[in-house]
């Protein structure tokens, strides 16, 4: 599938590209990261490759990210309005001030309102409510995204990191309420970590989110840079988050052979069985440089078969919470030996198996 063969983003007209284009590393203000320069030539290649979905942050790099963007995009409308900008509110730019993030209406107008000046643009296209906050109520966070929309000031409003249980109330909180709905969903998924699959890829298709999945190369540990016989260094295994187990190596494994056998690099590969899940609509890809971009994007290429995928999802399956297994294996009881929904189950044996021995 081309960059520019766009798709609707969940149940809205919104048209995106398949891949969005990640813009946490835009700066270098913390440590690490692409140069200006740098960050402005990633936005160009990724336009002209046909690609139209931008995805960035109030926190990320201190604001710098969101100030590149409005810096090379936001003060060009014409180039502005042919894309589809998304930022994030919630996380706190400022240190002492308990009001200064969160889900509440003075959170969220204040920071919608520096967003907008550091983007130099009139409107968000999408705007993501970055995490969880437990301390603000639903209705106030889906009441004020309805004020911020019917203000003109944002387009469409997404859930990003929040349990599945809280987007279900918020999209009903709209819904009987005639506020703004949410239409997209952002979570961690990939292979190495695919407990969404339990609740939340679930919900987001029954209430109609499009799923734009972040960290879908879990962190580089996908890109077949580490293996069991190149591990993490020390300081790095140490972080929490290349901490690997016999696990991630198994899917490594995997992963090298059948980008062996596709002939794409692992990265690749992982992208590609990413973007083939249930419910994604777009994925979210970084880049640091040019290079990185274009590996990624030649993700769209690869083509994996029935026997590559059915590999890749048996090595990284995980368990799904509690009733999930239950609720599985109880169709037996369900169903009472009969097929539905192509899904068929054997009857069950402590059932009454004849007329005379049901009460």
């Amino acid at each position: 599938m081309p960059l520019d063969h766009y798709i609707t983003l969940g149940k809205s007209g919104l048209k995106v590209s398949p891949l969005c284009l990640g813009t946490m590393t835009f700066g270098e203000d913390w440590g690490w990261g692409s140069d200006v320069e740098t960050s402005k030539k990633v936005i160009d290649t990724y336009i002209d490759k046909g690609g139209n979905f931008i995805d960035t942050a109030n926190i990320y790099t201190k604001g710098h990210s969101e100030k590149i963007i409005g810096d090379h995009i936001g003060k060009h409308p014409p180039k502005r309005d042919r894309l589809v900008i998304a930022t994030k509110c919630t996380g706190n730019m400022f240190n002492g001030d308990p009001n200064g993030g969160g889900s509440g209406r003075k959170s969220m107008m204040a920071a919608v309102e520096e967003s907008l000046r550091r983007l130099q643009t009139d409107y968000i296209d999408l705007l993501w409510s970055h995490f969880w906050d437990q301390n603000a109520p639903i209705d106030e966070l889906m009441r004020t995204v309805d004020d911020l929309v019917r203000a003109g000031k944002v387009r469409y409003f997404g859930f990003s990191d929040h349990p599945a249980w809280v987007c279900v109330q918020g999209q009903y909180e709209a819904i009987f309420r005639n506020w703004t709905p949410a239409v997209a969903l952002q979570i961690e998924y990939s292979l190495r970590q695919r407990t969404v699959e339990g609740d939340l890829i679930p919900m987001a298709q029954e209430m109609g989110l499009g799923v734009t999945p972040w960290s879908p190369l879990a962190g580089g540990v996908l890109t077949g840079k580490y293996t069991r016989d190149k591990k993490p260094d020390e300081g790095r295994a140490n972080s929490g988050w290349i901490n690997l187990d016999d696990r991630d190596y198994k899917i490594i494994d995997v992963l090298l052979e059948v980008a062996e056998e596709a002939g794409a690099s692992p990265a690749e590969v992982a992208l590609k069985w990413v973007q083939d899940r249930d419910g994604v609509t777009s994925t979210i890809i970084g880049a640091r440089t040019l290079e990185q971009l274009d590996a990624n994007l030649n993700a769209l290429d690869v083509t994996l078969t029935d026997e590559q995928t059915r590999k890749l999802d048996e090595v990284s399956e995980q368990t799904k919470p509690f009733p999930h297994e239950f609720v599985n294996n109880i169709k037996t009881v369900i169903q009472g030996g009969t097929t539905i929904n192509g899904e068929s189950r054997d009857t069950w044996e402590n059932a009454p198996q004849s007329d005379k021995e049901r009460y």
